[in-house]
């Protein structure tokens, strides 16, 4: 037997806003967090733009001893998962082994350990802090997360690059499908704002040194674009069965209907430039949504801002979509946002319900020259879209690829 899986709680902690709606506002409103990373002296690196969140206070979610327990990655997801747990209502009636969590990270608290290893070197071991092992480990969120509730189902962890985030959203949406669990927190988090974290990827030229004009950073599929900007967060949303979501007269803000994964096995940094395992994961999403490409009437890209990323994307759609992808309007937000890797596909997949709900279609700001060779139906501007079939895309270093369908209820 398989269940429907809605969604009724989303969690966001972002630099655009901490919270559904504060999120979903400034998205619209057209506001970017992107600007100078002040968060360490950067000065001498080639990027120096970020989207860092500086009005984030983890007392206002943890109690002051878990606080002093947990690391900044941890702590973002504590907190976006009490916004979901809180926005969804969420009566946890059910029992605790009934409800699983879900997480996914780049690259889990290397921040703290990156920190800790400036404490060894200066002033020895014994300095150093006596939680770091259980604080950078990656499956440390998922663990946070259950202690903070007292879930004991299962608390799994991916760290599957940029696309954590949705996988996480993925196996929860699977496992509540197919009765393992009858409802999960799940989502991606990061923090990965650090010097050398930071700088290492600023040696893969992967990132914009757009440095004179940092709101114009990010631009995906524009012409000018150099590569992706930075930055932190976490996106959390509460799944459960559609049965129990209508018993309790919860929000509903869409439905999960499919998941596909794949793998380019090709590049640990770069993406199969014709896109062959990017369409396969929609592919595979798709088929487990049992719904034609036709049937998408709108698409939330992964949309990075790098050059090779960004074409390989495009080519992954006209596999899938082929003529038909001219009709299909495309969103792309990280021109806003930025790209905090594991959490940006859990906040996407926000996005799509939140726009589905309120038919639109969020515009991709700094999109002022369409590159010929990223040829979608994108706009600059918000668009009015009365989609009830979105398409969320997500890809990683490692060449990871996932695709998440969904599904507007009708009232």
């Amino acid at each position: 037997m398989t269940h429907r899986v809605v969604v009724t709680g989303v969690g966001a902690v972002t630099p655009l806003g901490i919270g559904r709606k504060a999120f979903w506002e400034r998205l619209r409103s057209r506001c970017v967090a992107v600007r100078e990373l002040t968060r360490f002296d950067a000065a001498e690196y080639p990027s120096r733009v970020a989207a860092q969140i500086d009005d984030f206070d983890p007392a206002d979610y943890l109690a002051r001893r878990r606080v002093q327990w947990t690391d900044r990655f941890s702590q973002f997801a504590c907190a976006a998962a009490h916004l979901a747990v809180e926005d969804a209502n969420f009566p946890f009636d059910l029992a605790r082994d009934e409800i699983g969590v879900f997480t996914g990270s780049a690259l889990g608290g290397v921040a703290l350990a990156e920190e800790q290893m400036r404490v060894f070197a200066q002033r020895g071991l014994r300095a150093v802090r006596p939680l770091l092992t259980i604080s950078v480990f990656g499956g440390a969120a998922a663990s946070n997360i259950a202690i903070e509730f007292g879930l004991t189902g299962p608390a799994t962890a991916n760290a599957n690059s940029c696309a954590a985030g949705a996988m996480a959203i993925g196996d929860a949406f699977h496992a509540v499908r197919g009765g393992a669990v009858r409802a999960a927190i799940a989502g991606g988090v990061e923090a990965p704002l650090a010097p050398l974290t930071f700088g290492a990827f600023t040696v893969a030229r992967a990132m914009s040194v757009a440095n004179d004009t940092p709101q114009q950073a990010s631009r995906p599929f524009d012409a000018r674009r150099d590569g992706f900007v930075m930055a932190e967060g976490a996106g959390m949303l509460l799944l459960e069965r559609y049965d129990d979501a209508v018993s309790r007269s919860a929000p509903i803000y869409g439905e999960i209907t499919g998941y596909g994964v794949s793998n380019d096995a090709f590049h640990m940094s770069a993406p199969r430039e014709g896109g062959e395992q990017t369409a396969l994961a929609m592919q595979r999403a798709l088929e487990d949504a049992r719904v034609q490409a036709q049937e998408i009437e709108a698409i939330n890209a992964h949309g990075s801002s790098t050059r090779i990323g960004d074409a390989a994307e495009v080519r992954a759609y006209e596999r899938v979509f082929g003529e038909g992808l001219a009709r299909v309007p495309v969103s792309a937000t990280k021109g806003q946002h930025g790209h905090a890797l594991g959490a940006t596909g859990a906040w996407e997949v926000a996005i799509a319900l939140l726009a589905m709900q309120d038919g639109v279609v969020p515009g991709a700001v700094n999109l002022d020259s369409p590159d010929d060779a990223c040829r979608l139906n994108c706009a600059n501007a918000e668009r009015a879209c009365t989609a009830r079939t979105v398409l969320s895309n997500s890809s990683g270093f490692g060449g990871i690829n996932a695709a998440l369908v969904l599904r507007r209820l009708e009232s």
